[in-house]
């Protein structure tokens, strides 16, 4: 688990928390920890458990949050995700334009809110029955809609409680479970990253990024001019100008090929949405037809940040350029930032523990980075020579190369033959041993 993370409990549902779970995908700061149940009574249960654990709690939905409330006195923020959004829209939109219901019973929402979804879907439904009993009383609910239904008053029901919809499904009413959308859980965690105070102290962190020009002599050396080579060094720094102030920041040349920005984590996490995209580095390439890589720490000092950013620079570097790098103030690294799902690993482990070792066998931290991910998203640790070669950028003889280098080294080992149909070779299969020393699960 990464250190100086912030915990967040997460309270509701089932299939609502596996929703919360690919949302968080995209808000590396977080280490959620999961309290899953279709008994909404049991959420008083699961915050009075949490809050001794996490720094802010979110709760699915307004309901379980309310019986939470009553019964819990919390000491970390709070938040819920509210059903006013694209999630009422969706469900709307459903029944009248995919079920053709025109009349309707409600639970759980105000007749304020449902009105205004219902204008943005552009034709209203004739009648709207909404139920006005006790919260949370889920026979007094489920009988309401029973009874409009049978009294043909209504065409079905929308509800935001799970219990309620699983009653009415199994009495073969038609009805629609309002679930939030993946937009509306975004917004409130954003709302819940805001809220802690880890947060607003590690908002005001000090960031230095070191921007290296990839092929920088190369680059000069096409210009056919000295007003040529002076007028792309005024382009390039202007470009850097103008990224470093969306950032806020300062931006200072190191002479040559370099640049070093400061910043601080809060605007740098907002500009690059958390951590997920770098627009220099598109921009370079498309106006100048430049390549850059670019390095960025994170520290609880100057000197302590700064030493991070040229690390997360030498990452680039090894990960052939054109990408982005992070090291945090734990010395664990995201990136390549540029990729859609940014892997996660421990520097200080590959650093300390058997980098020395890899390195001496071949395998750099570029190497090591491709693997790791590869492990990370697929859960696979056993490949061939030719799924390494495919993986790593190599061809097939510097893949076998390589990997005797790595079984003298003992980071890898083998552990079967895969059987072939077509005549050849049997291929061996090899195990990524050394991936159990970094702790990938």
């Amino acid at each position: 688990m990464m250190q100086n993370t912030i915990k967040i409990g997460v309270i509701g549902p089932t299939i609502i928390v596996e929703k919360i779970r690919e949302a968080l995908k995209s808000f590396p700061n977080f280490t959620p920890v999961f309290r899953a149940s279709n008994e909404i009574l049991d959420a008083s249960a699961f915050a009075q458990e949490l809050m001794d654990q996490v720094e802010v709690l979110l709760f699915s939905g307004y309901y379980p949050y309310k019986i939470a409330k009553e019964n819990v006195d919390f000491t970390v923020p709070v938040h819920y995700i509210p059903l006013t959004g694209t999630g009422l829209f969706r469900s709307l939109f459903r029944l009248y334009h995919h079920r053709k219901m025109q009349r309707l019973s409600i639970d759980s929402f105000l007749s304020q809110g449902v009105n205004q979804v219902l204008q943005e879907v552009g034709e209203p439904f004739t009648t709207i029955h909404y139920y006005e009993g006790t919260p949370f009383q889920i026979e007094e609910m489920v009988a309401f809609h029973r009874k409009k239904y049978e009294q043909g008053v209504s065409d079905g029901a929308l509800t935001g409680v799970k219990k309620v919809a699983d009653e009415l499904t199994r009495l073969n009413i038609p009805n629609d479970w309002v679930v939030p959308t993946i937009q509306d859980i975004t917004v409130s965690l954003e709302r819940a990253l805001l809220s802690t105070e880890k947060r607003r102290n590690k908002d005001s962190q000090i960031v230095f990024g070191i921007i290296q020009i990839d092929d920088y002599r190369e680059l000069l050396e096409k210009s056919t001019s000295e007003h040529g080579v002076q007028r792309l060094k005024l382009e390039i720094q202007r470009m850097f100008l103008d990224y470093v102030g969306c950032l806020e920041g300062h931006l200072t040349s190191l002479g040559g090929d370099e640049y070093l920005f400061v910043t601080t984590r809060g605007i740098f996490e907002r500009e690059t949405r958390g951590y997920k995209t770098i627009p220099i580095l598109l921009e370079a390439k498309k106006t100048l037809g430049i390549s850059l890589s670019v390095g960025v720490g994170f520290g609880q000092s100057a000197n302590e940040a700064g030493t991070h950013a040229r690390l997360a620079l030498r990452q680039s570097k090894e990960f052939g350029g054109d990408i982005c790098f992070i090291v945090r103030e734990d010395r664990s690294v995201i990136g390549p930032v540029e990729m859609s799902h940014p892997m996660i690993y421990e520097l200080s482990i590959t650093d300390e523990a058997i980098l020395a070792r890899a390195e001496k066998a071949g395998m750099t931290a570029a190497y090591m980075s491709k693997l790791m991910a590869q492990v990370t998203r697929l859960g696979k640790m056993e490949y061939t020579a030719q799924e390494l070669a495919a993986i790593l950028g190599v061809t097939i003889r510097s893949s076998h190369r390589i990997l005797l280098q790595w079984l003298d080294a003992e980071l890898v080992e083998i552990v079967g033959i895969e059987k072939i149909s077509v005549k050849g070779r049997p291929r061996q299969i090899y195990r990524l041993s050394f991936v159990d020393e970094c702790g990938i699960k």
